[in-house]
C-alpha cells in the first residue's frame, strides 16, 4: 500500500497528474519548424527535398536561417516574442562580434535584413502554412512549412 501511494505522490508532484501544471505553449507555437523560400519564392514543400535545406527554422529558443556566406546556419536567441494582429514580433539578444581578419564584427548575415535592425523579425502570417518577413531585404519572398509527406 505504501509503494502505491508514493508512486501516486511522485506523480502528482512531476505534474502528470494535472492538466494546471502543464507549461502554456509560447506565442510562436504555430510557426514551429522548417520553412522554405524567403530567398527565393518557394518550391518544394514536401518531403526531404524540403526539410534537409530549409530556409528558416523556428523552435522555442532560437531562430535558424540559412546563410549565403556560410554553410553553417545562423542562430539567434529568441529575447522575447510578442503576438500581433497577424503575426509575431521577434526580438533577439543581440549578436556577438566574431573574430575577422579585420577585427571583431557582426556576422553581416545575422539579422533577415529587416528595418528593425538585425535584432528584430516582424512575421505576418499569409496562411495556414505560408508566412511573409515584410520588409526584409534578404527574404524578400514569401516562406512556406515543410511537410513530412
Amino acid at each position: 500500500m505504501r509503494r502505491w501511494m508514493l508512486v501516486a505522490a511522485m506523480a502528482l508532484a512531476l505534474g502528470s497528474g494535472g492538466s494546471a501544471q502543464q507549461r502554456p505553449e509560447p506565442p510562436h507555437a504555430w510557426v514551429f519548424g522548417t520553412w522554405t523560400g524567403g530567398l527565393f519564392p518557394p518550391t518544394e514543400t514536401e518531403g526531404a527535398r524540403c526539410t534537409g535545406q530549409p530556409a528558416v527554422i523556428f523552435t522555442r529558443d532560437v531562430v535558424m536561417r540559412a546563410s549565403a556566406f556560410d554553410v553553417a546556419y545562423r542562430q539567434r536567441l529568441i529575447e522575447t516574442v510578442a503576438a500581433t494582429e497577424n503575426g509575431l514580433e521577434f526580438r533577439f539578444v543581440p549578436a556577438a562580434p566574431q573574430a575577422t581578419p579585420f577585427g571583431a564584427r557582426v556576422p553581416p548575415d545575422s539579422g533577415f535584413g529587416c528595418q528593425g535592425g538585425p535584432n528584430s523579425l516582424r512575421i505576418e502570417r499569409v496562411g495556414p502554412d505560408e508566412i511573409v518577413f515584410p520588409n526584409c531585404a534578404e527574404f524578400p519572398s514569401p516562406l512556406r512549412r515543410c511537410t513530412g509527406r
